[in-house]
């Protein structure tokens, strides 16, 4: 193991921002035990369906304060796609070879969960699964996908928005709110704040690429204008207090994306950039280091399996041993929370067995890993310093 360390620390370029690989593990990570924690699947009367513990006990609602992070990837989504495109044309590379290279990497991925899923689908109909639970099992599956079609719209429109002020999409978030929501409009019009919502944080990151947001009085301005404009907006305005999709509610901040949603990634944004210099320090340690790079190069196998395995344990314990506390009962209890996050190294464990057979899919050429051996050792092999 230090071995490794070693080789990982010393195969690093002297030039790479540690940090930016540290928030997007950060955020991936955010994600994967957020879903853990807030997704249940009931078995009751020979299904299975799923059902959200904030909806049974709303005082759990700052859990989704924590693990809803997806702006902090997208502010390190804006930085690298502004910084690797710039790299790009100063290297005479063309606009298609270097988005074939950004999106290969998620999409050789996606191919192989849907391709397993598919077969999984169609053995558990053949075996005589009830179809509205292999459907309730496949919207886990399916559904956090759309994540990655935004951002790969994004990054196809990095050389048109890399300057754009994060302003102007913010005040498009807000008038297609007044309208749906305040006026009434028609429900479509939130769509547009799918992209218009995750391009605010996208245009942040590309504005720290171009030596932006360097002072930490933007940070703290970020982190305290976006936490009270946020409290404003639930307090008064009526959005509500999650940030993400409780079931049986009448309104959603994550599906389309809300201005409090907006706000709230703003401050998590702003939070990101006051932890740059820490970061920093800390990943100068060989062992801290390490463990980043290695969640960073497994990143979309974490995030594509990770309800696949807690859906794997969730069936395989059902199948063994009958319905049991934290897996299958409806979460409705602190006991449920209790048992839940008993069984969340459960869920890693099999989540490290599907990172182990299927990253390869996720480096370049669909087999080749950027772990290679060097004398009988892995080695990490970062491509670039915007990698």
């Amino acid at each position: 193991m230090r071995d490794l360390v070693r080789r990982i620390d010393a195969a690093t370029p002297a030039g790479r921002d540690r940090a930016l690989d540290a928030l997007r593990a950060f955020a991936i990570l955010g994600v994967v035990c957020g879903h853990w924690l807030v997704t249940a699947l009931v078995a009751d009367s020979g299904t299975v369906h799923g059902a959200s513990p904030l909806r049974y006990m709303p005082e759990l609602t700052p859990v989704s304060w924590v693990f809803q992070t997806l702006a902090v990837f997208f502010l390190v989504g804006g930085a690298v796609g502004a910084r690797g495109y710039a790299s790009a044309r100063a290297r005479g590379e063309s606009y298609g070879r270097w988005m074939r290279a950004r999106t290969g990497r998620l999409f050789r991925p996606v191919l192989v969960v849907l391709a397993v899923w598919a077969v999984a689908a169609g053995v558990m109909l053949v075996s005589g699964v009830d179809p509205d639970t292999v459907r309730a099992l496949g919207k886990l599956v399916w559904s956090p996908l759309w994540f990655l079609l935004v951002f790969t719209a994004l990054t196809a429109a990095t050389p048109l928005v890399a300057r754009l002020h994060p302003l102007w999409p913010l005040a498009v978030v807000l008038h297609v709110d007044l309208f749906r929501l305040g006026l009434d409009g028609p429900r479509w019009l939130g769509w547009i704040n799918v992209a218009a919502g995750w391009l605010v944080p996208y245009c942040l990151g590309a504005a720290w690429a171009r030596g932006g947001l360097r002072d930490r009085r933007t940070g703290w301005a970020l982190l305290g204008g976006g936490a009270v404009v946020t409290a404003g907006l639930v307090l008064f305005a009526g959005y509500p207090a999650s940030m993400v999709g409780v079931p049986g509610g009448t309104l959603s901040n994550l599906d389309p994306p809300t201005t409090a949603a907006v706000t709230f990634g703003l401050a998590q944004c702003g939070g990101a950039l006051l932890l740059l210099g820490p970061l920093r320090r800390a990943l100068a340690r060989p062992g801290v280091w390490a463990a980043v790079a290695l969640v960073n190069l497994s990143a979309m196998t974490i995030f594509l399996w990770h309800q696949t395995a807690m859906i794997t344990v969730t069936s395989t314990a059902l199948f063994l041993a009958g319905p049991l506390p934290g897996l299958h009962t409806v979460p409705d209890s602190p006991g449920w929370v209790a048992a839940r996050l008993a069984w969340l190294p459960v869920f890693a464990l099999v989540l490290l067995v599907f990172r182990a057979a299927f990253s390869a899919y996720e480096t370049r050429g669909g087999g080749r890993s950027r772990v290679v051996r060097r004398g009988g050792s892995p080695a990490l092999t970062p491509k670039s310093r915007h990698a």
